[in-house]
């Protein structure tokens, strides 16, 4: 097993750490962590006071201009601070993961994770927590390891199905149109009408789509069917904008997995986590501490039934 270096992480406004005593953030950045040996920037955030955990919860962010900041100056500081163990990495090819020129389908994503979660020892059910294509990671990984997924979050997203694999081709097509070849154009009329940081967002993502082969990869990726999402027998919390072009996405979940829980906000796009984070944040709460009350109530009534037979 290869080393795995670990730090003290310090606020540096890039998403890598908390600046103060309240949770224990650790870094981890070290060889071979993902699949194919590419490196995987890992921050694990604990509950402050050393209390262990009742749980790991492990965040996944979307694609091309998502990073695990997205997780960190949102909701992670307040689920470690609840009690959780917080794991988030920088998918590769994103944030302060190593970018390989390919190596981009969704089940190499998976076994990033795979491999990721094994450097780390975490061997126990975790939550997987996935906005947008993360959200299709988390899918995929719980269908490959059901037994080490205690339930699954999404937020504005689905599973790779027929009709993922066609919106997420349209999406990287237009992407490597606007933001590659007619690059400059695009990124000042981003600047002009989203700002700043969009605009490095935007910058950031073209380079990624002109550097390596993920608008191809992505769209090569192997599709599920329905009867395989069926299969998914872990808890599921599914959350969508009602303004969004997943707005609607909730009545095939619930039909395909009928313990499905949907939350649909009015007023929100796709931009959800970042918009009304404070709501997911507390939708994420609730649904872990349910789930984790009902994990605890069937243990004790199958020791219970146990102890009865003998």
């Amino acid at each position: 097993m290869a080393m795995i270096d670990t730090a003290r992480d310090t606020h540096d406004g890039t998403g890598s750490g908390t600046g103060d005593d309240t949770d224990q953030a650790t870094d981890h950045d070290g060889p071979d962590t993902g699949a194919d040996g590419v490196r995987l920037h890992v921050q694990r955030l604990s509950p402050p006071d050393g209390r262990p955990p009742t749980a790991t919860a492990v965040l996944i962010h979307g694609l091309l201009t998502d990073s695990l900041a997205s997780w960190y100056f949102t909701v992670a500081p307040d689920l470690a601070a609840a009690g959780l163990e917080v794991v988030m990495y920088d998918q590769r090819g994103h944030g302060r993961s190593e970018r390989p020129g390919s190596g981009y389908r969704l089940d190499t994503f998976v076994t990033d994770l795979e491999r990721l979660l094994d450097r780390l020892d975490i061997t126990g059910p975790v939550h997987l927590v996935g906005n947008c294509f993360g959200g299709t990671v988390a899918f995929a990984y719980a269908m490959r390891h059901p037994e080490r997924v205690a339930g699954i979050a999404v937020i504005e997203a689905k599973p790779a199905t027929e009709s993922w694999l066609t919106e997420i081709s349209g999406i990287l097509r237009r992407v490597a149109t606007e933001l590659v070849v007619h690059e400059a154009e695009s990124l000042a009329w981003v600047s002009a009408h989203r700002g700043a940081h969009t605009a490095r967002l935007a910058k950031s993502a073209a380079r990624l789509v002109r550097t390596t082969t993920i608008a191809e990869d992505v769209p090569a990726s192997g599709v599920v069917s329905e009867e395989q999402v069926r299969a998914v027998r872990c808890p599921v919390l599914a959350v969508y904008g009602a303004d969004s072009e997943l707005a609607g996405q909730e009545r095939w979940l619930e039909s395909v997995l009928p313990g499905t829980r949907t939350v649909v906000l009015p007023g929100q796009g796709h931009s959800v986590l970042a918009e009304a984070p404070t709501r997911i944040r507390e939708l994420l709460l609730s649904w872990i501490h349910e789930d984790e009350t009902a994990t605890g109530a069937a243990a004790v009534g199958a020791a219970a039934l146990e102890a009865d037979a003998l």
